[in-house]
């Protein structure tokens, strides 16, 4: 059985990343590594562990073009990260607001959701309680996608 080891995603500015994953959303920093080429960039990766396993890795490419998640729907490309109760998300209400950070939340059912950008627009999902997907409901996702793929054919 897989389960998420890490994420990886550029940065434009160490030092304000460093601030936000480890002062912001008390994440430890476990480590880092620099090199002088990645893809012709000089680089330094920072690695910032998850309570429970997994890991959230920063990578900034010095003189690189900037990276950019702000051109798509502020949702479509996330990072999700669980609590175990709702009412935990009180709490990071408060830290981000306490922090400057402007966030919005949604309401997905059997889920609640707080939803925030980093300082490099990467946008971040805290819902509660965590995922729990069903195999079972395997069928019925392929039938949506063959929907999705073939409009109008019996799925």
């Amino acid at each position: 059985m897989l389960k998420l080891d890490h994420v990886v995603f550029p940065i434009r500015d160490a030092g304000r990343s460093l601030a936000f994953y480890r002062d912001v959303l008390d994440l430890p920093l476990v480590e880092a590594h620099e090199g002088d080429d990645w893809g012709d960039y000089p680089w330094l990766m920072m690695i910032f562990a998850l309570p429970g396993g997994g890991e959230i890795v920063l990578v900034e490419l010095k003189e690189a073009p900037p990276p950019s998640y702000r051109d798509l729907p502020k949702d479509v490309r996330h990072y999700a990260l669980a609590t175990e109760a709702v009412a935990d998300l009180a709490a990071w209400r408060r830290k981000l607001r306490q922090a400057g950070v402007r966030y919005w939340e949604e309401d997905h059912g059997a889920q609640q959701s707080v939803y925030f950008e980093d300082p490099d627009g990467v946008v971040l999902e805290i819902t509660a309680p965590p995922s729990h997907p069903a195999i079972s409901a395997s069928e019925r996702a392929a039938r949506a996608v063959r929907r999705w793929m073939h409009p109008g054919a019996q799925a």
